[in-house]
């Protein structure tokens, strides 16, 4: 059989496959999120993490760069040759669609994190107030500890290289309670798609083919570090967003630095308080009084950042990210990112804030 007709044939084997993998998320638990992919992800950390640049974002560009040519050549002979030409961008489908889920993607329909961490689902409105109530004091506790004034923000004193490997601390302290998030072998890159991304609305992603941690450099710094560790923790194969926001933010309260515990519990704070917004808009004007000053002008901060790139194209984007998120078993898409409120509450009902 010609490669090309095998290639065809080979996607809907894996398409076949996907739609029963699901059911048995047990088995991708040990043999692959514990097994294989530990293997791979290491070994693509050792292999590229020492490149100073983003060597999957330049993949990228290269592989987008080759496509387009090659339709551009294509372009004359394409009714002519149209059943060549399906076959090959097919092939090229199928290539691209099994490197994408041995790499990484199979973590998709691992064990869920609340299963794994014996965490519950579900939570009232009263879980929810305590928890709220009780973080914007810690947040509070913090911004004070850093400025010596309510009413300052915090300004972030490192680099962004500094980040990177300071964060590695917040997961060592982590991994001395739950192996399972021990991270070694740093691969967190500035993305040369910075500018694109933040058009986009997002502060970062993991490149499945390299396994680099590619982040945002453009964003405000007081959240860079619960960003990285959210990117970071797609390394370790966590691939649902609500986990991977969940694990960040643990890594960052973690860490023994301040402005790296500040980081993770104001963005904690600001997607509850978002919760709030929705649920009950006096509860949330009431709790917004007894935040600091300071913290509210960090969160002006980043929204005058996101108000400069708002445009069509993040609308466009999330829509198609969306959808991607839903097809990959990620039921509630975009609103993926806030649904770790629930672990958050629920983790912290059986643990000390």
């Amino acid at each position: 059989m010609k490669p090309k007709y095998f290639l065809s044939l080979f996607l809907l084997a894996q398409i076949l496959f996907l739609q029963i993998i699901p059911y048995f998320p047990e088995y991708v638990e040990q043999f692959y999120s514990n097994g294989i992919y530990l293997i791979i992800s290491i070994f693509s950390r050792v292999v590229f993490g020492k490149i100073p640049f983003s060597l999957g974002d330049f993949i990228y560009f290269i592989t987008i760069l080759s496509v387009l040519v090659w339709l551009w050549k294509k372009r004359k002979s394409w009714m002519t040759e149209w059943k060549n030409n399906i076959l090959v961008i097919v092939g090229f489908i199928s290539v691209f669609y099994f490197s994408f889920h041995l790499l990484w993607a199979m973590n998709y329909y691992r064990e869920p994190l609340f299963e794994k961490m014996d965490i519950k689902k579900e939570y009232s409105n009263n879980d929810l107030l305590v928890f709220t109530k009780k973080l914007i004091a810690k947040t509070n506790a913090i911004q004070g500890q850093i400025t010596k004034n309510d009413s300052l923000k915090v300004v972030f004193p490192y680099s962004q290289e500094q980040v990177f490997n300071m964060n590695l601390n917040g997961y060592q302290n982590l991994s001395t309670k739950y192996p399972y998030f021990r991270f070694t072998n740093l691969s967190t890159k500035k993305s040369l798609f910075s500018l694109p991304l933040t058009f986009m609305g997002f502060g970062g992603y993991l490149n499945p083919f390299t396994n680099e941690a590619q982040v945002n450099d453009l964003g405000p710094m007081y959240s860079f570090p619960m960003t990285t560790n959210h990117e970071m923790a797609h390394q370790m194969g966590y691939a649902s967003e609500s986990e991977c926001n969940f694990i960040g933010f643990l890594a960052s309260v973690k860490n023994d630095n301040l402005y790296f515990k500040y980081s993770g519990y104001s963005m904690a704070l600001r997607y509850c308080l978002a919760n709030w917004q929705v649920r009950d808009k006096k509860i949330f004007k009431q709790l917004l009084k007894t935040v600091h000053p300071g913290i509210l002008k960090n969160y002006k901060e980043s929204d005058h950042f996101w108000k400069q790139y708002e445009t069509p194209i993040e609308t466009g984007f999330h829509a198609f990210y969306d959808s991607f998120l839903k097809l990959n078993k990620q039921k509630d898409g975009m609103d993926s990112y806030s649904k770790f409120v629930n672990l958050m509450v629920n983790y912290y009902k059986k643990n000390e804030l």
